[in-house]
């Protein structure tokens, strides 16, 4: 495992689409290995691959209740809404207020090549929407309401 070098929002390749993850082979259990204790090391609750230079649709989460890894995650359902403060690892320093959905239903494939789904609410729909938008080339910054603080 190693830690990998993460990008900052001035990073075009954060602002690009990921692409589907066809095959999950040992390329891809690695970099998910290392997408743990890079997020770990940060003290962050989730990493998408583009934020370590890697534009596939791979996310790892971790709210506190042991690390989630999502492999081509897709939104199914949203309930609700819900505004509060995010950052982002690639964005240091800075915070803003964003409008999330309360409840989120997601589709992925496990790192054993399982399909699976996960609600999560409030601060877990929160962070899969986050990490999910990465891999479309968005940041929480483009989501914010009002001002970002410093």
């Amino acid at each position: 495992m190693a830690i990998r070098q993460l990008r900052f929002e001035d990073d075009e390749i954060l602002r690009k689409k990921s692409r589907v993850v066809e095959t999950i082979d040992e390329k891809i259990k690695i970099l998910v290995e290392d997408m743990i204790e890079t997020m770990y090391k940060e003290e962050g609750v989730g990493l998408a691959a583009p934020q370590v230079g890697i534009l596939k649709r791979v996310v790892v989460v971790d709210i506190g209740e042991g690390p989630i890894t999502m492999i081509n995650p897709e939104i199914l359902s949203e309930e609700g809404e819900t505004i509060d403060f995010e950052g982002c690892l690639s964005v240091p320093g800075k915070r803003g207020k964003v409008n999330r959905p309360f409840k989120v239903k997601v589709k992925f494939t496990d790192i054993n090549g399982e399909e699976k789904t996960l609600e999560g609410e409030d601060f877990l729909a929160r962070a899969f929407c986050h990490e999910i938008d990465h891999l479309d080339g968005i940041l929480y910054i483009d989501r914010v309401i009002g001002e970002i603080e410093e």
